[in-house]
């Protein structure tokens, strides 16, 4: 007790000191473990539940990547099994937006546009369009050079995120030949692609943008298929972990004939217009030229400011002048020749004087050659194409007569071939139309006009070639068609009722023409007999058009052509006859002995 006594005593307000010091050191270890605790559990709560399945995608395609399989697109044959349009191999740059973080893009953008010779600004909205999360990869360019190809290959590491793939693209191996029909792809618009994306259709596709190839974009264009991929982290592809083969497109096999295409585009030269041929019996189209025209390679790759001003600076070579409006002028005397028979109005033996002019109204109303040609019948009116002979049929028809039988002849409407997207439906006037339109009646000049193809009339050459091959199926009208599977379809033939006799007429006519009139240049011994008509339109302000239309052989005819010369300042005698001719030695075959034509 006294040892204890004796031991030196704490002071109490140092002991009380160490006390306070230690309950402090555990209160703020305590403190530090719930605050650290509850912010990785805080943190944990928003990776797993508030971005948990963001996170779980992003992690997937750290190493997993969907790669899309674009399909084949189908093939287009001529009616012989003639390449129109296939596919060639190429390569294909695109970018996978999620491979990277959004702030690394600007500098692989800017090193891919170098390379490509893009603007950065191109690809920098390719890549807002899809989404910097999009795991689907985007097509950036293709068809590149071999040039670009080694550069890319070269630059791998230093373009993460960017792909080198071989791809099929469009080949047209004939080039600008029937380009009008065949049409060509190109990348969907951003129009276009709100229009399909529900049919399938992603950012970067190419689809048909004229011609067959959009006429057919369902058959040919095919489904897209994939792969499921495991990739590194340079996007190498490890094992391929699932593959959906991709559905190609569906063949299909045109009308058209190559080599009488060829034929019909080298007899239109370098003028401005358009020359169709089509078999009466079917409405199949076995050749359909227009000119100026088009290369459809060049839009197989990305297309150069230059090229693209080039196109612009020649006179719409876009425009399928068969398929566009204009004045028909003495062609259409075949459909004023039928209205006056099938009125009654006229008996087939009809003679008329023909004069210089006819004067209606203080207006002098001339024939073509200044003098008249005497007293004529409806086939010598036809072959010599009297002018004033048709004004005086008109007088006494009258416009609504004359205008019911232009539409029974399909006038004023579309002839229901595949290309209706590009095809014009023409104009057939009449007093509704033009108190609509120019605020006033229609009068007898009208009527006189309009008899000779002139006027506010307008037509195209399918529908005037329509027209020749109802003269030719003894009034008959087909639907002109390119696909081949419809060749033998029994429902495209329409009777228009017209009477032996004026069918007879017409044929006389027509003939008379070849034999006797406006065209007999054309009577050839090389050749099976034929028949057609002549045309000369006025256009002012420009120089007049040239038609030229027909139909062989005369006996049981297989062919028209119409040929069409626009602004070509001389008649259908002289300018575009001699192109059908040629047309025709193609068909029947030129290297044949003189008189021994075989049909």
């Amino acid at each position: 007790m006294a040892l204890l006594q004796n031991l030196p005593q704490v002071p109490d307000t140092l002991r009380g000191r160490t006390v306070g010091r230690s309950f402090q050191a555990v209160f703020l270890l305590a403190l530090a473990s719930v605050l650290l605790v509850g912010a990785f559990g805080l943190r944990l709560f928003q990776l797993q539940v508030v971005n948990g399945d963001r996170n779980r995608q992003l992690a997937d395609t750290n190493r997993i990547r969907l790669v899309p399989k674009r399909p084949a697109r189908g093939t287009i044959f001529d009616r012989n099994g003639e390449i129109l349009a296939g596919s060639r191999l190429s390569h294909t740059i695109s970018i996978w937006p999620i491979a990277l973080p959004r702030d690394q893009w600007p500098m692989v953008i800017n090193r891919l546009s170098k390379v490509l010779n893009v603007p950065p600004d191109e690809i920098q909205k390719r890549l807002e369009q899809a989404g910097y999360e999009s795991i689907e990869s985007i097509t950036i360019a293709r068809g590149i050079s071999p040039a670009q190809a080694t550069a890319l290959a070269e630059y791998t590491n230093e373009l993460p995120g960017v792909r080198l793939e071989a791809e099929a693209v469009r080949n047209y191996p004939n080039g600008d030949l029937a380009a009008h029909v065949i049409g060509y792809t190109g990348e969907l618009t951003d129009e276009q692609l709100k229009a399909r994306r529900d049919q399938g259709y992603r950012l970067g596709d190419v689809v048909g943008q004229m011609g067959a190839e959009a006429a057919f974009e369902s058959t040919l264009h095919g489904a897209w298929g994939g792969q499921q991929v495991e990739v590194d982290s340079a996007g190498r592809i490890i094992s391929i972990l699932g593959d959906k083969p991709a559905t190609a497109g569906q063949d299909i096999q045109l009308t058209i004939d190559l080599e009488l295409q060829r034929a019909a585009e080298a007899a239109l030269g370098t003028r401005e217009g358009a020359i169709v041929a089509m078999d009466p019996r079917n409405g199949a189209i076995l050749a359909m030229a227009s000119w100026p025209t088009y290369d459809p390679n060049i839009f197989t790759t990305r297309i150069t400011e230059a090229q693209w001003q080039q196109l612009q600076g020649a006179d719409h070579p876009f425009l399928n002048r068969s398929l566009q409006a204009f004045p028909p002028a003495s062609t259409f005397k075949i459909v004023t020749t039928a209205a006056a028979i099938e009125s009654g109005k006229y008996a087939p033996g009809t003679v008329l004087p023909t004069y210089p002019y006819i004067q209606v109204g203080g207006i002098q109303f001339g024939d073509w050659n200044r003098a008249g040609f005497g007293p004529l019948g409806f086939t010598g009116a036809m072959a010599w194409s009297s002018d004033t002979f048709f004004y005086q049929v008109a007088m006494r028809l009258g416009g609504p007569t004359l205008i019911e039988m232009t539409r029974r002849f399909g006038f004023g409407r579309k002839t229901g071939i595949e290309l209706g997207a590009e095809e014009s439906a023409g104009l057939v006037p009449d007093d509704d139309w033009k108190r609509e339109t120019l605020d006033t009646p229609w009068v007898i000049g009208d009527s006189i006009n309009m008899s000779i193809g002139q006027g506010f009339l307008q037509a195209t050459p399918l529908q005037v070639a329509n027209m020749f091959a109802i003269a030719a199926n003894d009034g008959y009208s087909v639907t002109p068609h390119l696909l081949k599977d419809n060749e033998e379809h029994r429902n495209w033939k329409e009777s228009l009722e017209l009477s032996d006799t004026t069918i007879d007429i017409l044929h006389r006519g027509l003939r008379q023409v070849i034999t006797g009139g406006t065209a007999q240049s054309l009577n050839v011994p090389h050749l099976p007999p034929f028949a057609g008509k002549t045309g000369t339109a006025e256009a002012p302000p420009g120089l007049s058009h040239a038609w030229f239309g027909a139909y062989a052989p005369f006996e049981n005819p297989e062919v028209v052509i119409v040929a069409f010369a626009e602004h070509s300042g001389g008649g259908g005698g002289k300018v575009t006859a001699p192109m059908v001719l040629q047309v025709l030695e193609t068909y029947f075959g030129k290297d044949q002995a003189e008189g021994e034509a075989t049909p």
